[in-house]
């Protein structure tokens, strides 16, 4: 939880003149002085968001009364933030699926007001708080997949807006979700974009990030860069003070020195961070240091000062309800006492240990019921907008063919005419669209086709066979693997007009390791990813690979020495740039040798993707197109080829 109340105070507030401090007699003095439903609204949702911290049942009372008025008044925005300050409520009150309905309610609104056309900034940001909240539900629930996907629509509106101050928090956040789920890769890659935006901000939060990059390090055994980031946090703290940010780091240097062999710095980093935690009155923090001190003690054999620090660490987690702290702490007393000899005690915290842990799989067990309700009403809700959108559409259809008739009937010739060419341009319309969804259609069939052409299959069962006939049945299995998992990867992706750029670079991954069994590792490739391009950006499937397969077929082989391929995912000018460079005999010799070659096979490739960016650019009214460069040495010699695809940024989650 406490991870996610950063989460809470960016995404969940709703905007507002006043402070938020503490209740204070003004607001309910301008209260009792308002003279408009909105202002009373506003003013409802005001006094809600001061219970935040110490009264979610009042938050919930006053979030209800500005909704009720809000409703009867029809005040859209109003309403919409008083479900943002009930789901808040509901959160405080661990009433997770109630919560959800209230933040889906809120998103429905701003939504709705989206569509109507020309959405104000507060429309927006709210729109955003909304997706954020709903994340942190999911978050709770530990439904990651979910939560990134609404962290993500609520980025992508603060990047838009240029709100780099919330963005660096929401990237923060989405780091600890990528920590949590032990992805220490895209988390530091969070970490970082986040530290990026705080230092061209001036934030005095930076520091947090900071220690939070050195503990990624820390996490993966590069010690050296998890030091380095440490004093970097310190000496940001010596300038912007942060009592809770600072007693953390001196915990994370306690870990530190610990795992390094210096027991002595452990024990004085681990003592100040515990003092820090005892004057600022953070139990959860000193109940964390005071159990690191007994750790430590007892891996020094100094058994009584190891129980002392343990017990007031179990203590002081039990009376705040930590079950995981207690857990630990009770397993580590249990063992002092064992190697003691003392199995009476031993046994007795041993039961504690037990007793802590089953609460926290029944707490599991509560929380996995609570989530498929929470799916539950997620597809329910999806179903029920669904059937709306249908009825809408049917009654739009009504109308506009009853609009038309009424236009046939009432004029003159000049009007006939006119409507005789409307009609015409409809269909003309409609015909067009059906055309580019036709083709669409064909275009990435006959693409799969491409890839999964007899000749290739033929090849691979061949190259398999061989193995086995020589006795390399480790080389066929690996192969078969390989080819197996291809076939899965390209059906499945078959059925998407979009995948994340991470699943395309598996499959060209897989297709060039195949590849490179089946030639005898006769080259090498790389594949690499711009940092900036976000894990929700997309790519129509199975676009590259037939470039990829003409560079090895048409240009690596032909050369019959060792090529290499290198691929390349980039961002520039708003543009993703898709760059495919071999080094095998060029586009012009290959080009040559294909058409004097005895048995001539037409590659389609090029024409089909030419198609697909036609329609691409269709359906996105953006720039698309392909370009093919020969590469030349330094005596204007071929030295390879580079193909170039600039295509539209899209995200999956569109």
């Amino acid at each position: 939880m406490k991870a996610l109340k950063l989460l809470l105070l960016v995404f969940c507030f709703c905007q507002s003149a006043f402070s938020q401090n503490k209740i204070t007699d003004s607001l309910f003095t301008e209260l009792g002085k308002a003279g408009s439903d909105a202002k009373k609204v506003e003013l409802y949702n005001a006094i809600a968001s001061e219970y935040i911290e110490n009264n979610p049942a009042l938050m919930m009372q006053y979030a209800q009364k500005g909704l009720k008025l809000a409703q009867l008044k029809k005040l859209k925005e109003g309403e919409a933030c008083s479900w943002l300050n009930m789901g808040n409520a509901n959160i405080m009150m661990s009433r997770y699926t109630e919560a959800l309905k209230s933040f889906t309610n809120a998103q429905d609104i701003y939504e709705g007001i989206k569509k109507a056309g020309n959405p104000s900034e507060e429309i927006m940001s709210g729109l955003a708080r909304a997706y954020g909240s709903i994340g942190i539900v999911f978050s709770e629930q530990n439904n990651y997949a979910k939560a990134l996907e609404y962290y993500f629509k609520a980025i992508k509106i603060y990047r838009e807006a240029g709100e780099d101050e919330i963005l660096a928090t929401a990237y923060n956040n989405i780091g600890i979700v990528y920590k949590t789920q032990k992805e220490y890769t895209k988390a530091l890659q969070y970490f970082n974009k986040a530290l990026q935006l705080q230092q061209k901000t001036a934030d005095n939060t930076s520091g947090v990030t900071i220690t939070n990059i050195g503990n990624i390090y820390f996490l993966n055994g590069d010690n050296d860069k998890a030091l380095k980031s440490y004093k970097s946090a310190e000496e940001f703290f010596k300038k912007h003070e942060n009592k809770r940010g600072e007693a953390e780091l001196y915990n994370s240097f306690g870990n530190y020195y610990k795992k390094t062999g210096d027991t002595q710095l452990a024990e004085k980093n681990y003592k100040k961070a515990l003092e820090i935690f005892r004057v600022s009155g953070e139990d959860y923090g000193a109940s964390a240091s005071m159990a690191f001190l007994g750790q430590l003690y007892a891996g020094q054999h100094k058994n009584e000062e190891a129980l002392v620090f343990l017990k007031q660490s179990v203590d002081m987690a039990a009376r705040i309800g930590v079950l995981e702290q207690v857990k630990e702490s009770e397993k580590s007393i249990s063992s002092i006492y064992e190697s003691q000899g003392d199995f009476a005690g031993a046994l007795k915290h041993y039961k504690l240990y037990t007793a802590a842990k089953d609460s926290i799989n029944n707490a599991e067990n509560i929380k996995n019921l609570v989530r498929e309700e929470m799916n539950f009403e997620m597809e329910r809700k999806a179903e029920l907008q669904k059937a709306e959108n249908e009825k809408r559409e049917a009654v739009y259809i009504e109308q506009s063919k009853r609009h038309r008739q009424q236009t046939l009937f009432t004029g003159l010739f000049a009007i006939l005419l006119f409507g005789l060419a409307f009609v015409i341009y409809n269909r003309l319309q409609l015909k067009k669209t059906l055309t580019l969804q036709k083709d669409l259609a064909e275009y990435e069939q006959k693409a799969l086709h491409l890839q999964m052409n007899p000749h290739f299959v033929f090849n691979c069962l061949g190259s398999i066979s061989s193995f086995i006939v020589q006795n390399g049945t480790d080389s066929a299995i690996k192969y078969l693997s390989k080819f197996s998992k291809l076939m899965r990867l390209t059906l499945e992706y078959s059925k998407e007009s979009l995948i994340p750029i991470d699943k395309e670079i598996e499959g060209l991954q897989n297709y060039l390791e195949l590849e490179q069994l089946r030639f005898n590792k006769m080259f090498d490739f790389t594949i690499t990813k711009d940092s900036a391009i976000e894990d929700d950006m997309a790519i129509p499937p199975l676009l590259l690979q037939p470039f990829v397969e003409n560079a090895i077929i048409h240009g690596i082989v032909p050369k019959k020495e060792k090529g290499s391929i290198v691929i390349n995912f980039s961002l520039v000018n708003d543009k993703l740039v898709c760059t495919v460079t071999d080094n095998g005999i060029g586009f012009a010799k290959s080009k040559e040798m294909k058409e004097n070659s005895v048995t001539v096979h037409k590659s389609m490739a090029l024409d089909i993707t030419r198609k697909r960016l036609e329609v691409i650019q269709a359906f996105t009214a953006k720039a698309s197109h392909v370009e093919i460069k020969e590469i030349t040495d330094e005596a204007g010699r071929p030295s390879g080829t580079r193909i170039v695809l600039n295509l539209p940024v899209q995200f999956a989650t569109n």
